[in-house]
């Protein structure tokens, strides 16, 4: 296996990220995805609706450079709201499977005062670990 959670011996499970992994391969980094589509423009004002186009071009990037959803390694949210967060998390676990599916790598959220985008609540960046062959 080149792409393994790392959850220490007699730890409390995680709900929905890893607490680490590693990895052997190509690394595949993004940028900050917000949640607006491919034409730079937002198509929603809602937390939940940002976050899956932010998905999304994560989903799109990875795949430009041969990766899937399930080559991530780690994700970064930046949010304007870590109430708005908390207050989601069913509908947000809902969009993260259907566009990432039951993959969770290590992730950190951090709550910002703003993001360069004045409609943005959520950036999302993202490193994936395409496996050697």
């Amino acid at each position: 296996m080149t792409i393994e959670a790392l959850h220490p011996k007699g730890w409390k499970a995680t709900p929905g990220y890893s607490n680490g992994m590693a990895a052997t391969g190509r690394m595949v980094f993004t940028g900050g995805m917000i949640g607006w589509d491919d034409q730079q423009e937002f198509q929603t004002d809602d937390f939940v609706g940002q976050v899956e186009y932010a998905l999304k071009g994560i989903v799109a990037v990875l795949a430009e450079a041969g990766a899937r959803p399930e080559h991530l390694v780690r994700l970064t949210w930046y949010v304007t709201s870590k109430r708005d967060y908390l207050d989601s998390l069913k509908d947000l676990g809902r969009v993260y499977k259907a566009v990432i599916g039951r993959h969770y790598p290590a992730m950190a959220l951090v709550q910002v005062v703003a993001l360069v985008e004045d409609r943005a609540k959520v950036e999302i960046e993202a490193t994936a670990v395409i496996p050697q062959e």
